[in-house]
């Protein structure tokens, strides 16, 4: 008889093909469990480490004290009358009930029934709801999202109590089959763009999304990634992301990650911050202002340092002491380079030092790259005066992407100043602002909106917090 992807009603089938097929006997964890539900044969099978045990073994036992004549005639009337368990499904589709097993659902067989019984009583491993390490605010909540969707989506509703709040499930990944929820207000979102993320989703053709978000990213973005500057905005604060879904965007949660996507994404919404909204509005514009005009600063200031190192005769009597008092061995320019590399060497270090090394070790960072490498003759004390401050002022961005994206084209311009002189400052400025505004949002709308196309209104409601009621 061929397979038409439906079980059967011989329990007997369903055992031979779902032990086969979940691989009983090959791998320890995949475990069944024959029993007797009112005078029947009836099989469960379920993933060990993802079962809640006491629940179960109180289900079990009702179950065994079912009676012959108390057994209802299908599945459906199983659900209806003799299921003591609140989230329950029922399904006759072979994949459907493998994909459910083996994410931790158990699964219920009863000779005679066409359809399995489906029960969520799973539970996953999880680490406690604390406040991101990188997205950390000065005063707001402390919880942030966790590795389980399940966790991930309560703390939004906890946020939104609306009907209007829709939290769509969607998968890919051939043998991931990894979980994610599309979570938007349906009465506020862009429809097309909401669309064409369906879309994109339903046509991932990858056998699995290893690295989480970055993959599904990755996937979502069939565009060259040659233009540094990120695409989408990520969050691991639930206050974040709700904010941003009441605004009309879309967030994507996707399992086994405490990161969140953010659609759509311009350059303003990157620099933007939670701290921003958690003090005052004069302080929040102030925060606000003043990472936009680091930014900038932290951009410019190496390559505009080392073109008047070049030509002495620009610099303004009033600045006179920014010149070097002595001269290295190694021109400026190698020197910021090598800064550049060992800057990114030594938070690489930091990420794998042990915690009861860290500190030893920071302190033998900066002597050695710090008062030492003046001593020896490889960097001038003005250069390292200048990289810490830039190195420093990158921690001011909360988004990983933009701050490589800047350190990526102030390289550029260091590289094109060295080689040009003045022309080639010009066309690394030109250039990273061409980048700019070349680089479009994954729903189409130009990066540097409200800026171009220019909108004052917009472009002031971005660069300012305004008050609260203001927003309606």
């Amino acid at each position: 008889m061929p397979d038409n992807g439906k079980i059967s009603t011989n329990v007997n089938e369903n055992i031979l093909y779902f032990k086969k097929k979940l691989g009983v006997g090959v791998s320890f964890d995949v475990l069944y469990r024959t029993i007797k539900i009112g005078g029947r044969d009836a099989i469960f099978f379920f993933i060990d480490g993802f079962c809640k045990d006491e629940m179960m073994q109180k289900m079990l036992q009702y179950f065994l004290d079912i009676k012959e004549d108390e057994l209802p005639a299908d599945a459906w009337g199983m659900m209806k009358e003799k299921m003591p368990y609140v989230e329950a499904d029922l399904s006759d589709d072979k994949q459907k009930i493998e994909t459910m097993i083996l994410s931790g659902v158990f699964a219920l067989f009863i000779d005679g029934y066409d359809k399995a019984i489906l029960i969520d009583s799973r539970t996953y491993p999880a680490r406690d709801v604390g406040e991101p390490e990188k997205d950390k605010a000065l005063r707001g909540s402390k919880d942030g999202f966790v590795e389980t969707i399940v966790f991930n989506t309560a703390l939004i509703r906890r946020r939104i109590r609306s009907t209007d709040l829709c939290m769509e499930m969607c998968t890919a990944g051939e043998s991931s089959r990894t979980d994610i929820v599309l979570c938007y207000m349906n009465s506020r979102v862009d429809k097309k763009l909401l669309n064409k993320i369906r879309t994109r989703i339903s046509e991932i053709q990858v056998d699995a999304l290893t690295m989480n978000q970055e993959s599904l990213a990755e996937c979502l973005y069939h565009h060259s990634w040659v233009n540094p500057f990120p695409k989408f905005r990520f969050t691991e604060r639930p206050d974040t992301a709700s904010s941003q879904i009441l605004e009309g965007n879309i967030i994507v949660l996707v399992d086994n990650s405490p990161s969140a996507i953010i659609f759509p994404a311009t350059i303003f919404d990157l620099m933007e911050d939670a701290d921003d909204y958690y003090f005052p509005p004069i302080t929040g514009t102030y925060l606000r202002l003043t990472r936009w005009i680091i930014a900038i600063f932290t951009f410019l200031l190496t390559p505009t340092y080392m073109l008047l190192m070049e030509h002495p005769d620009w610099i303004p009597e009033t600045f006179a002491f920014i010149q070097m008092k002595e001269n290295a061995n190694i021109p400026i320019f190698w020197q910021f380079l090598i800064l550049e590399l060992a800057i990114d060497g030594l938070r690489l270090a930091a990420v794998h030092t042990p915690s009861m090394l860290s500190t030893p070790l920071s302190v033998m960072a900066g002597l050695v790259l710090g008062e030492f490498s003046v001593e020896s003759g490889w960097f001038n004390s003005e250069v390292i005066l200048y990289m810490a401050f830039v190195a420093i002022a990158n921690y001011t961005q909360s988004n990983y992407e933009l701050d490589y994206a800047m350190k990526f084209m102030r390289i550029m311009t260091l590289i094109l100043t060295a080689l040009f002189d003045l022309p080639g400052y010009i066309i690394g400025v030109a250039l990273t602002i061409i980048l700019l505004a070349t680089n479009k949002t994954f729903a189409g709308r130009c990066y540097l909106y409200p800026l171009l196309p220019f909108s004052p209104k917009a472009l002031k409601r971005r660069l300012t917090r305004r008050r609260l009621k203001s927003n309606s």
